[in-house]
């Protein structure tokens, strides 16, 4: 009886010591609860400040477009007009042809993605799946030319559009840009995270080099081709200096020289800030919509970390 008693104290220390270590183990996990609380609430402050801080001047450009000129320049300013003065927006088309201005840039944008797209993905797949004499002079000889200055490359790419009688044409603006170093680099590094394996296997059962592109390395990195795809439009939807050296007349402006020009037309300098307001929105507009449609394919460019299968 009395080594049973013993057994029955000693096994109820024991369960009142494990009760104390999972308590303990308990309010730690606890703490370590609270603490990543209170850090992910930081976090989150902190990126919210920072989206309020980078989205302002988009709402500030669509809040001045909805005022009159007078409240534009009222002092201490406010947010939200008082009337909102939806016919600034019509007024814009009226004043200026913008829908000319917008559709040029839109198409000249669309039409070098898709060549640049085209000729990085060969060029790249070139670069990684060939094997030639001089594949690393031609690499360095290519990463040289992204180092030179764009403005070098104005008075040469001028000289030779006008010997094809291809100035002030969107023709010569899209011919202009029919390759792109930094889309090359983006595209080959890309190419170069590509399993090996998977291509060995693939010319084993016979598959072409434009199979091999087309069915294993272009999947495989989607989302590197869409990040640069829409890095390049945007870049290209936005130029100003390039095509205003090349096009000359109104119907051949692109949205940023259009802008300028609807800027600076008829004295409009710093008088119709409602206006110029409301056509920098318009403009800034397909971008957001692109963004907003491509966002899922950025994050899933971030978050891809491997090669799928």
């Amino acid at each position: 009886m009395d080594i049973n008693a013993k057994n029955n104290i000693k096994s109820l220390r024991d369960i009142d010591k494990k009760i104390e270590e999972e308590k303990l183990e308990f309010d730690i996990s606890k703490k370590l609860t609270l603490t990543e609380v209170i850090i992910n609430c930081i976090r989150h402050l902190v990126l919210i400040c920072i989206s309020i801080i980078t989205f302002f001047p988009f709402l500030w450009m669509l809040s001045s477009a909805l005022k009159t000129k007078d409240e534009v320049f009222n002092f201490p300013p406010t947010l939200i007009p008082q009337i909102p003065q939806w016919n600034n927006f019509v007024q814009v088309f009226k004043e200026a042809p913008f829908e000319v201005y917008m559709g040029n840039s839109l198409f000249v944008a669309s039409i070098e993605v898709i060549f640049q797209v085209i000729s990085a993905a060969m060029i790249a797949y070139a670069l990684t799946q060939f094997k030639f004499k001089g594949k690393k002079i031609l690499f360095a000889i290519i990463m040289g030319t992204y180092m030179l200055p764009s403005a070098v490359t104005y008075v040469p790419c001028y000289m030779i559009l006008a010997d094809m009688n291809l100035i002030d044409t969107l023709t010569g603006l899209i011919i202009s840009n029919l390759a792109n170093v930094f889309g090359i680099f983006l595209i080959r590094q890309a190419f170069l995270q590509v399993d090996k394996s998977l291509v060995e296997a693939a010319r084993m059962d016979g598959a072409s080099h434009l199979k091999i592109l087309l069915k294993i390395m272009v999947p495989l990195t989607k989302p590197t081709f869409i990040t640069f795809g829409l890095i390049s439009f945007v870049t290209y939807y936005n130029e100003y200096m390039y095509p205003s050296l090349i096009t000359k007349s109104p119907e051949n402006f692109l949205v940023s020289a259009g802008l300028r020009q609807f800027f600076i037309q008829g004295g409009a300098y710093g008088i119709k800030w409602p206006e110029i307001m409301a056509a920098s929105t318009l403009t800034v507009l397909p971008l957001l919509i692109l963004f907003l449609i491509a966002q899922k394919w950025f994050m899933q460019g971030v978050s891809d970390t491997g090669v799928k299968g």
